[in-house]
């Protein structure tokens, strides 16, 4: 099977950043989300991307309005994905929204279209099940953002298929994306690293180890990495972080994965990084 024509599900950062890599790449996209507001947010911040790489001559004129003329945004949820070869979800990390999702996808896509999930650690079986469509559903989790992180990891479900994992990943390297494959587990490869390496960073600062400018600055330097912990979890976003380490202390039982108590109380006070204006940084 070939695919030409995807749909992304959410006009979010993620799903506005899938959508604009798929559309520079030649595929034809549809973007979707639950209020035309957060497709128009997510469509004008594509153009604006593309009129970036016009002015910085990354791109000529003619690539950008071909790229611009293969983006739509399609309010219907059954309209936007009955045409689709692949369609992509990146919803709320929330397993019910998701599975009440991928059920009403399940009944309205073709026979032949494939699934992904963009989650970041959730679980793939779970979300198939719920689709209807298992041996059709894999994850597929991009990294923000995804015009700069050229990454994919993709996630065999239970009963995912070879075809389907053979196509997905025919499907990034299309993309000039790297790849790479993991067998389901909380996390996955990623997630299942990184969120220790934030939480040790957290509790160095609540026990006052060093300042959050000096924590950043030696791991930046100290082991070669383009950002510090503190500085990456308010790009991600704390709520984000608390999620994922609260999913995967309950789901492997480890304490390397109990949030630091530090990162709670910020979440509770609306502390939650770039999004909110300020994290362990203040942002302007």
């Amino acid at each position: 099977m070939k695919i030409e024509n995807v749909t992304v599900i959410g006009s979010g950062q993620m799903g506005a950043g899938i959508a604009l890599v798929c559309a520079t790449s030649g595929y034809n996209v549809k973007m979707n989300d639950i209020e035309q507001r957060f497709i128009d947010g997510g469509m004008e911040k594509n153009l604006h991307w593309l009129d970036r790489q016009v002015s910085k001559n990354r791109m000529t004129q003619e690539e950008h309005d071909a790229s611009a003329a293969r983006l739509t945004g399609v309010l219907d949820l059954q309209e936007a994905v009955k045409d689709a070869d692949l369609v992509i979800e990146a919803v709320i990390e929330n397993m019910d929204v998701k599975k009440s999702l991928w059920s009403k996808v399940g009944k309205f896509a073709k026979d032949s279209c494939i699934f992904g999930s963009n989650t970041s650690s959730l679980s793939i079986t779970e979300m198939a099940t719920a689709s209807g469509r298992p041996d059709k559903f894999l994850g597929t989790h991009f990294f923000n953002p995804p015009v700069i992180l050229r990454l994919i990891e993709f996630i065999k479900g239970y009963s995912t298929s070879s075809e389907t994992m053979d196509i997905a990943i025919e499907f990034g390297k299309s993309m000039n994306m790297d790849t790479v494959m993991a067998a389901e587990a909380p996390g996955f490869i990623v997630n299942r690293v990184l969120m220790p390496f934030l939480n040790e960073a957290y509790f160095a600062l609540q026990e006052g180890v060093a300042t959050r400018e000096d924590i950043d600055k030696a791991v930046k330097l100290g082991l070669n990495h383009p950002m510090g912990p503190l500085t990456l979890s308010d790009f991600i976003g704390l709520d984000t972080v608390l999620y994922i380490s609260e999913y995967l202390h309950k789901e492997l039982g480890e304490d390397k994965y109990r949030p630091c108590p530090l990162l709670r109380k910020m979440v509770r006070a609306g502390k939650l990084g770039r999004k909110s204006g300020e994290g362990f940084y203040k942002y302007t």
